[in-house]
C-alpha cells in the first residue's frame, strides 16, 4: 500500500481523461481529494497507447498538492493492462500513489496486479509496495467475489462501485447508470452498496461510490449522494469541478456534528476514567461504549476533512 495515501480523504474522486492534454493540464487546479488520470473508458481505443506518455508527463510535471493521485489502467481482459503498468508506473516517479484496476471479477486479478507492480517497482527504483491499488466492482461476478477481492492484497486501499457497467452486467433495463430510477419503489442498488461496504470495511478499506452522470444537475447529485453517505461510504466520483465541490460538502460532517462527537468523546472518557461509569446521560441521550465508537469515527472523518473543534 502507499503509506502516504491510504488514510487520506476521498470525499471527491475526480476523473481526468488521459488522452486530453487540456484536461490533464487543468487537473491539479481542481479542488478534489483524489484525482485519477484515466486510461480506460474515457480514452478511445486508438488513443490508449499514446495517452500513457501524456499521463506520465502530467504526473511528473503537474503542480499537484497533497491529494491522492491515481491512474486508472485498462482491465485485464484487454490487451493494454501490462503496458499501462510498465510504461506509467515505470516512468511516473514516486508522486503516483495508486493504480485503479477496473472490472475486477476475482481475487486472482488483484494478486496478478500486485505481482506485476512489485516487478515494476523493483526495476524502476521505487520502494516495494509503494503503489496502492483501488479495485472497481462493476460486474455480477465481481460482486459475488467481493469478499475475496477485498482481502486479496495489502496494497488495496479502496473498493469502488461502478454503476453503469454493473447495470449492463446484470441487464438492468436502464440507459443511464448512476442515477435514480423513478419506476423502482426504493433504491435499486441498496443491496449492492451494502454488500460492497461490508466487504470493504471488514478489510479496512475506504469505500467509494461511482459517478452521477447528469453532470449539470448538482442538486440531484447532492440528494443522490446522501444514499451512500448515510450508509457509511467515504466518498464518490466527480466528473466536473462543480460536482467535486458538492461531494466535498456532502461527505464531510457539519461543524455542529463534529463538535457534538467531540463533546460525546470528552464526556464519556471523563466518566469512564474518573468516575468509573460505563453508561451515562448526555443531555437527553444515554451514551455508552457504542456511542464512543460512533463518535470516534465521526471525529476521524471530520479531521480528515480538515475540521477542528469550535472554540468553547
Amino acid at each position: 500500500m502507499s503509506a502516504r495515501s491510504r488514510n487520506l480523504p476521498r470525499r471527491s474522486c475526480i476523473s481526468t481523461p488521459g488522452s486530453s492534454e487540456r484536461f490533464l493540464a487543468k487537473a491539479p487546479s481542481v479542488t478534489a481529494d483524489m484525482t485519477f488520470l484515466d486510461l480506460e473508458d474515457s480514452v478511445a481505443p486508438n488513443e490508449k497507447v499514446a495517452a500513457r506518455a501524456r499521463v506520465v508527463d502530467a504526473i511528473r510535471n503537474g503542480q499537484w498538492d497533497d491529494r491522492v493521485l491515481c491512474v486508472r489502467v485498462n482491465a485485464w481482459d484487454t490487451s493494454w493492462t501490462y503496458g499501462d503498468i510498465i510504461e506509467v508506473v515505470g516512468n511516473a516517479g514516486e508522486r503516483l500513489d495508486e493504480i485503479m484496476l477496473p472490472k475486477v471479477q476475482s481475487a486472482a486479478e488483484v494478486v496478478a496486479m500486485d505481482l506485476l507492480l512489485t516487478q515494476v517497482e523493483k526495476n524502476s527504483g521505487l520502494p516495494i509496495g509503494h503503489i496502492g491499488i483501488e479495485a472497481q466492482i462493476e460486474t455480477a461476478r465481481g460482486l459475488i467475489n467481493v469478499d475475496e477481492i477485498c482481502a486479496a492484497s495489502p496494497r488495496l486501499e479502496t473498493i469502488i462501485f461502478g454503476p453503469a457497467d454493473f447495470a449492463a452486467s446484470i441487464e438492468m433495463p436502464v440507459l443511464t447508470g448512476g442515477v435514480a430510477i423513478p419506476e423502482y419503489p426504493g433504491d435499486h442498488f441498496n443491496y449492492v452498496f451494502s454488500r460492497i461496504l461490508m466487504a470493504g470495511r471488514a478489510n479496512g478499506l475506504q469505500v467509494i461510490d461511482g459517478p452521477f452522470l447528469k453532470v449539470r444537475d448538482n442538486e440531484a447529485l447532492r440528494e443522490f449522494a446522501q444514499r451512500t453517505r448515510v450508509l457509511g461510504y467515504d466518498g464518490k466520483w466527480a466528473l466536473t469541478p462543480d460536482q467535486a465541490a458538492v461531494l466535498n460538502e456532502v461527505f464531510s460532517p457539519t461543524q455542529e456534528q463534529f463538535d457534538r462527537a467531540y463533546d460525546i468523546l470528552e464526556t464519556y472518557n471523563k466518566a469512564t476514567e474518573d468516575d468509573h461509569t460505563g453508561a451515562l446521560m448526555f443531555g437527553d441521550e444515554m451514551i455508552d461504549e457504542a456511542s464512543r465508537k460512533m463518535a470516534k469515527k465521526f471525529l476521524s472523518r471530520g479531521e480528515r476533512a480538515g475540521l477542528r473543534r469550535s472554540a468553547h
